[in-house]
């Protein structure tokens, strides 16, 4: 058995734009220059009070905190919008359908996102039912702190060296170093593929099919 934990935004779902869009609104409301497109980007997949923290420049403090709840209260408004859009990525959905199609894999999600941010992903695009075990910003540390991969592999009673972690960022990678799991990146999301193997992911995903010769290294 295998176990394949997803991270959600850039990996899963293509939310960069609205999360930067969200983040100006946030810092504008607090009376801040807000941040450039690219230093949000940099942040996505970090817990928000450490997110807003880092393009803040310090550590989480009283600031960033009350940052981290404006930006809840403004995404859950954008999230009203008839614009609104956290579309997966192209070739997320087959993928998804085929590994969970298999007897021997098992899939979950890693993601700095809430519970509420999770269930919205799988309540609009009907996946929730292919994922067995959810691990969010709710439950553990922030990435790249090894605990939401450790946990899941408790909870399903795998081990790490059977586990592959995928995502779209450094703290993905470093993560998954961290726990003993496999650290595959993909070229798609929010931070280049260099930086990836720097991380440590030792493959990179092209398309969201590569990734089926990726889990068949975990088979020889």
């Amino acid at each position: 058995m295998k176990l394949v934990l997803f991270d959600c935004d850039g990996t899963l779902v293509d939310s960069g734009d609205t999360i930067h869009r969200c983040m100006v609104e946030s810092f504008i409301d607090a009376g801040l220059t807000p941040p450039e497109k690219q230093a949000t980007h940099s942040i996505i997949g970090l817990s928000l009070p450490l997110a807003i923290a880092r393009l803040l420049g310090r550590e989480p403090d009283e600031q960033a905190h009350w940052l981290a709840q404006r930006y809840k209260e403004n995404f859950v408004r954008m999230r009203q919008s008839p614009d609104f859009s956290e579309p997966l990525y192209d070739g997320i959905l087959p993928l998804l359908q085929q590994l969970a199609g298999r007897d021997d894999v098992l899939l979950g999600i890693v993601t700095g996102k809430s519970h509420r941010g999770v269930r919205s992903i799988f309540e609009h695009h009907g996946i929730g039912r292919h994922f067995s075990v959810v691990r969010t910003a709710d439950d553990c540390p922030s990435k790249p702190h090894p605990a939401m991969v450790l946990e899941s592999c408790s909870e399903m009673g795998i081990e790490p060296a059977r586990t592959i972690v995928v995502g779209d960022a450094i703290y993905d990678m470093q993560m998954a170093r961290a726990a003993g799991a496999l650290a595959t990146g993909v070229s798609w999301g929010y931070h280049d593929d260099v930086a990836l193997v720097e991380a440590g992911a030792r493959h990179i995903l092209g398309v969201p099919a590569d990734f089926h010769a990726v889990l068949a290294t975990l088979d020889r």
